[in-house]
């Protein structure tokens, strides 16, 4: 066996970024930017006021007070949208509102509620400063600036700045297509009737999210029968995805034929068993293909708690790395046990866990029984408790956690 930290970086090492695509600037929230944004022009283009008042020269306040008020005249009013008929003189003011341009000879406001107008003059009852509640030209971007670097992920504020630019669309990386298999005669997808001894298809639809999460597009590859023929005629299906994901028959039984059907796809292994609980058995492969290059397949266990944690190690920073990203891995931290968190194999172990919010940190709690077959103790978690083989953390002792949700 090998340790996760091997399999993470062989399998890395053989994912390879995919193209670029335009979309609609509606369409690219959580994609990631594939060229730099150069900002065209100044933003904003021109000085403007940062609230409703009065625009004036600074210096015709000196030495005003609210004893003696200087008095300007009102020489016209500018709202947001417009501009100024002319420019100001000395000893006049302009009414202004947020966001409209300063005329031309003004250097600041003063707000509206501290002024008061009689009939075409205005008394200001103190000392303005140039610059005062005024938004300078290029306060926000210059001409010729990189104001987001290629391989950003756009947030909402990234929209938004795009939309300043004037982009109705940008330029990201492709979203992975994500082809995804589950296997087993005991299996039976949702509206389907179950039969004795037979399950619930969860293992697509969980994979199918934590795939969306990722920032991929799920293909249902369906559910395929302990069949070579089946299982092959599947996968075949999903070789024009940018990675297939298979779930079960990938250990060592009578009836796990997904490795066999990839040897005869010509797939490469490069991978097969780490060192890990839950999910031992993980397989990871590639396909060439003339149209994908090397098409990254993975064979992950059955049991959906492995499953699901086999993703979160090995597929997810692959999906992420194949859409443009650079950060790959979960934040983690040092949480401090709040009761025994034991890991009785050899293996290290990947235990679910709640966090609880303390005085300087988090406090860690497993979810209950670490059964691999017990999709509950994934739903209660907050984290992955990382614990060495036969090791207990004692009370109070420091356990470092995967944080799998925002806390």
């Amino acid at each position: 066996m090998i340790s996760v930290e091997e399999a993470q970086e062989g399998i890395l090492s053989r994912i390879t970024v995919l193209g670029d695509e335009r979309v609609e600037l509606v369409r690219a929230l959580r994609r990631v930017l594939a060229e730099a944004e150069i900002a065209p022009r100044d933003i904003p283009a021109w000085p403007n006021s940062s609230m409703d008042g009065y625009a004036l020269l600074a210096a015709d306040t000196r030495g005003a007070s609210a004893e003696r008020p200087a008095r300007l005249s009102l020489a016209g009013r500018v709202a947001a949208g417009g501009v100024a008929e002319k420019a100001l003189k000395p000893g006049e003011v302009y009414r202004i509102f947020t966001g409209a341009p300063l005329p031309d000879g003004a250097d600041a406001v003063i707000p509206q509620e501290e002024i008061q107008e009689d009939g075409g003059m205005v008394r200001v009852p103190r000392l303005v400063l140039p610059g005062q509640f005024v938004r300078p030209c290029g306060e926000d971007m210059r001409a010729g600036e990189t104001v987001l670097e290629r391989g950003r992920v756009l947030g909402p504020a990234e929209i938004g700045l795009l939309a300043t630019l004037g982009r109705a669309q940008v330029s990201v990386v492709k979203r992975p297509i994500v082809g995804i298999l589950s296997t087993g005669d005991e299996v039976v997808d949702l509206g389907g009737a179950l039969g004795p001894g037979q399950i619930r298809n969860s293992n697509t639809y969980s994979l199918m999210a934590q795939v969306s999460e990722a920032g991929a597009e799920p293909v249902n590859l369906g559910v395929a029968r302990d069949r070579l023929e089946d299982i092959e005629s599947r996968l075949r299906w999903g070789l024009g995805c940018d990675l297939l994901i298979s779930s079960a028959g990938v250990s060592v039984g009578e009836h796990d034929f997904v490795k066999k059907v990839l040897e005869g796809l010509g797939a490469e292994q490069h991978l097969w068993l780490v060192n890990m609980r839950p999910g031992k058995p993980v397989a990871f492969a590639t396909i060439a293909s003339e149209r994908k290059g090397a098409l990254p397949v993975f064979a992950l266990p059955g049991n959906p708690v492995s499953a699901m944690v086999t993703f979160e190690l090995f597929v997810r920073p692959a999906i992420l790395k194949a859409g443009g990203h650079s950060r790959l891995n979960r934040p983690t931290i040092t949480a401090r046990a709040l009761a025994p968190i034991p890991n009785a194999g050899r293996r290290r172990g990947y235990l679910r866990v709640t966090l609880t919010a303390e005085a300087g940190g988090w406090g860690a709690r497993l979810t209950g029984e670490q059964g691999s077959g017990i999709l509950r103790s994934m739903v209660a978690a907050d984290g992955l408790a990382v614990v060495p083989g036969d090791t207990t953390i004692p009370p109070g002792g420091e356990v470092r956690v995967i944080v799998l949700r925002a806390l």
